[in-house]
């Protein structure tokens, strides 16, 4: 599960890539339009700045704007910003590994081999979404429309 600070990035992000890159949107505007608590989407913002995805401006028309290209904001990029490594494990992390101090043997580790392909999968599909893929007004009828696995009752227990 992501945490409500990057659903709120997420949310924050797709209302600035609406506006279009050059546009700004105060503070009170986004936080009212995306249902974010003012104080925690300052935070969300300066961190979404220092990795240079937003830009603010002073002023009567100040406010936050996109200054990346939708088209290059990766689901993972965002993640990584807001809530640090994504991996289930550091043992498997690409950007923050570190070796489990439990385990004696990664190569014959079972919880590292139950975990290492899903996310490797997952990871793959994060890094390859990206913002204006949310902005696409044929992106959700596509996302609708993958074939994507269920799970049975029977599956999950």
């Amino acid at each position: 599960m992501i945490s409500q600070k990057a659903k709120y990035a997420f949310k924050a992000l797709v209302l600035l890539a609406q506006r279009g890159r050059g546009e700004s949107l105060q503070t009170d505007e986004i936080a009212v339009q995306a249902a974010i608590p003012r104080k925690f989407l300052e935070q969300i913002l300066l961190q979404l700045k220092a990795n240079g995805l937003v830009e603010s401006r002073r002023g009567r028309s100040g406010g936050y704007m996109l200054i990346a290209d939708p088209a290059a904001i990766t689901v993972s990029q965002v993640l990584r910003i807001v809530d640090g490594p994504i991996a289930p494990l550091t043992c498997i992390s690409r950007t923050a590994y570190s070796r489990c101090r439990d385990c004696p043997d990664e190569t014959h580790c079972a919880v590292r081999r139950l975990f290492a392909e899903t996310y490797a999968a997952t990871l793959a599909r994060m890094e390859t979404t990206t913002l204006a893929a949310a902005l696409a007004e044929d992106g959700l009828a596509s996302a609708q429309s993958l074939a994507l696995p269920t799970l049975e009752l029977a599956d999950a227990i």
